[in-house]
């Protein structure tokens, strides 16, 4: 492949982002996180790659948004890194699959079960797909294995799938592990970071839990992702005064 000062995918260059880089799905959500920082311009977008960049205790950060699933995540995580960046917080949302886990909360993955096909090609199977780190800052939090996948509607529709019977049975082994929640991303950006040596962590927002809908438990739809979004911004400020004091 051609080399290019701009990256190909996520059109930055050297300069463009901080060390550190939260790592939303969402274009939209790039903007009202970057607000967050103590001062932000937005540098660009391309394809579903929203960049801003700011500060945050007077050291450079970034936003960038990975778009849905692990192959787009792992382009911005491969890009961005080839520019400077060596830290990485996902915030994002996700579905609960522990009863306990209720719409509204948050989920610090620990770890994420590679149910995806990305970081196979990273990594083979028998890898572990770690976070680097966990932050819990006073909300209503679980922190454990979250389960990915490829595929949303194989979760949400697993029935009428011609693999029905790999989809039931292993989410049934889901849940007995006792696996937090299910999402699209972190079991790509753990082993990503891996092989390249920097550092990620995931936290996310609860939308709903199917299982708490199939016991009759009550619960509310909830999309305000702010709780988490604070939760990732905190746990970068804490990891730069963690850096610093070295």
């Amino acid at each position: 492949m051609i080399e290019h000062e701009m990256q190909y995918h996520i059109q930055c260059k050297p300069g463009d982002v901080g060390r550190y880089v939260l790592l939303p799905g969402d274009p939209g959500r790039c903007e009202s996180i970057a607000e967050l920082f103590d001062d932000h311009h937005f540098v660009g977008q391309n394809r579903e790659y929203r960049v801003y960049t700011g500060t945050l205790l007077g050291e450079k950060v970034s936003v960038c948004s990975t778009g849905i699933g692990g192959p787009s995540a792992a382009i911005a995580m491969e890009e961005l890194t080839a520019i400077g960046a060596d830290t990485f917080v996902r915030v994002g949302t996700c579905g609960g699959i522990d009863i306990e886990v209720q719409s509204g909360d948050i989920v610090v993955a620990t770890g994420a079960i590679r149910f995806e096909h990305t970081s196979l090609e990273y990594a083979p199977i028998e890898f572990p797909s770690v976070s680097d780190f966990d932050r819990a800052l006073g909300y209503r939090t679980h922190m454990g294995v979250v389960q990915c996948k490829d595929s949303f509607y194989g979760q949400h529709s697993p029935a009428r799938m011609p693999v029905s019977y790999e989809l039931l049975q292993k989410w049934e082994a889901w849940k007995r592990l006792g696996v937090k929640a299910s999402e699209m991303e972190s079991a790509a950006l753990f082993v990503v970071a891996a092989a390249l040596k920097v550092r990620c962590g995931s936290c996310f927002h609860v939308v709903w839990n199917q299982e708490r809908e199939a016991a009759g438990l009550d619960q509310k739809e909830s999309h305000d992702t702010s709780a988490a979004v604070k939760v990732g911004v905190e746990a970068v400020k804490r990891l730069i005064m963690r850096d610093r004091a070295g």
